[in-house]
């Protein structure tokens, strides 16, 4: 993967404001940027972002201000501060139902499919997601095919485990962005 293949192409990078899952964020985002992809970070504000191992980040832009029009793919991270800020946001449903409605890469990284559950774009898609009862139910819940894999790719979903799945989602999330 070359700078050229992915010049002019953006990824929306979205975090929990508090206890994101630091592999999950910066692993991806820095395979991202070397690839030169342009990575905007969205968070609930744009204050520092405070990751479960200590990391942080400032976040570019609130969820509420993205516009899925701006960009190729949505990213969402993974962390136990996922449940609290993403699970049920409302304006991160509707970014990513307009994501897959206009093709775009769709994808998510350890407890966060179940975002991409409840906007409904995982339905009859084969997924993965953090092997807890209760993310796992949330999938099999909204109609997804489960699968207890590191990394699913569906079309132009592309699935996430753990943080030891970072990279290698990562890189998934790159060769889809090159077939959009």
């Amino acid at each position: 993967m070359t700078e050229t293949e992915y010049k002019g192409k953006k990824i929306l990078l979205v975090i929990a404001q508090e206890q994101f899952r630091d592999e999950e964020c910066f692993i991806p985002e820095q395979l991202f940027e070397a690839a030169g992809v342009k990575v905007t970070v969205a968070a609930e504000s744009t204050k520092t972002a405070k990751g479960m191992l200590g990391g942080t980040i400032k976040p570019d832009i609130t969820i509420s201000e993205a516009r899925i029009d701006d960009y190729d793919a949505i990213v969402i991270s993974g962390g136990s501060g996922s449940r609290k800020y993403l699970w049920d946001n409302k304006p991160l449903h509707e970014l990513v139902k307009e994501a897959d409605a206009r093709k775009k890469v769709v994808s998510a990284l350890c407890i966060s499919p179940v975002v991409l559950a409840r906007a409904g774009v995982l339905k009859d898609k084969e997924s993965t997601v953090f092997k807890s009862p209760d993310a796992v139910h949330e999938l099999k819940e909204h109609g997804a095919i489960y699968l207890d894999s590191n990394v699913v790719v569906s079309g132009r979903v592309v699935t996430g485990r753990d943080p030891d799945s970072a990279e290698a989602f990562g890189k998934a999330v790159l060769v889809a962005l090159n077939k959009v």
